[in-house]
């Protein structure tokens, strides 16, 4: 396995990432995010991996609508994430992850129709372009994040993948140890963030291994589940920015590292 972070793009991610040992970063261009400032930068991040021996392993698009109220395709952004597979597959990049919002006003059939309909277009673009797809299971914007969504969807787009995040089913009253076991075959990309609730209640992000996670579980089912990849941290707390913030990052790293062989 592969241990890097989610970085802005920028050259000073690609040095921090280097003197902090780690072996990639992972770019989370979210609703909002000026995307054509990316397009423009694909060249020179291909020069910052080069020289500071870092790639990049994910790119990632949260919190979009992918269809109007109506059901209809919004069609810049499905040429957004099409040209960011392309992206990706210039930068080596192995994995693209993105969400699909739900329609109240429609059922879940009708859901789950334009769903399949929408991420089948994405993974013909993937697979033309030889990057892996998967869906993050945060619940911004998004409804394929759990086992229930992941048998109706993914069991009808075999290669389509997961990006799995514990904390999130752990907010959300699950059993991640469980959803790992019984989907790692599917789990393309893996988040390293910390989760604390008290009395059923999120409180906090902070660092892994200062955490609820039984983080030695984790990576011993990966491990059964024969996952070979990358293992991103994201820091995520209110409490631990600026220098305890990375104090709390070099934590992470240290400790993550020693579940590395």
């Amino acid at each position: 396995m592969l241990l890097g972070m989610i970085a802005d793009v920028s050259e000073n991610s690609f040095k921090a990432a280097r003197d902090k040992g780690l072996s990639f970063v992972e770019f989370c261009l979210n609703v909002g995010y000026d995307l054509d400032s990316f397009f423009q930068l694909v060249p020179q991040i291909k020069e910052w991996q080069k020289q500071y021996g870092v790639k990049v392993q994910s790119i990632g698009r949260w919190a979009t609508d992918k269809f109007t109220a109506n059901g209809e395709v919004i069609l810049e952004e499905l040429e957004n994430n099409q040209r960011l597979i392309q992206a990706a597959s210039e930068l080596n990049c192995p994995n693209y992850v993105c969400g699909v919002n739900y329609l109240e006003n429609m059922s879940l059939y009708a859901n789950a129709t334009l769903a399949i309909e929408y991420l089948s277009k994405l993974l013909n673009t993937a697979d033309d372009y030889g990057v892996r797809l998967a869906m993050y299971n945060c619940r911004w914007n998004n409804w394929i994040v759990e086992p229930r969504s992941w048998e109706l969807i993914l069991g009808h787009l075999p290669k389509l993948g997961i990006k799995y995040d514990p904390s999130h089913c752990v907010y959300d009253g699950g059993d991640y140890l469980q959803e790992i076991r019984d989907w790692g075959k599917r789990i393309y990309h893996f988040h390293v963030k910390g989760s604390l609730a008290i009395k059923g209640e999120r409180y906090d992000d902070p660092p892994a291994g200062m955490d609820q996670i039984n983080w030695g579980a984790v990576l011993s089912i990966l491990y059964a589940q024969g996952y070979n990849g990358g293992l991103s941290i994201e820091p995520h707390s209110v409490t631990w920015v600026g220098e305890l913030g990375e104090k709390g990052l070099d934590f992470t790293i240290e400790y993550i590292k020693r579940f590395i062989f």
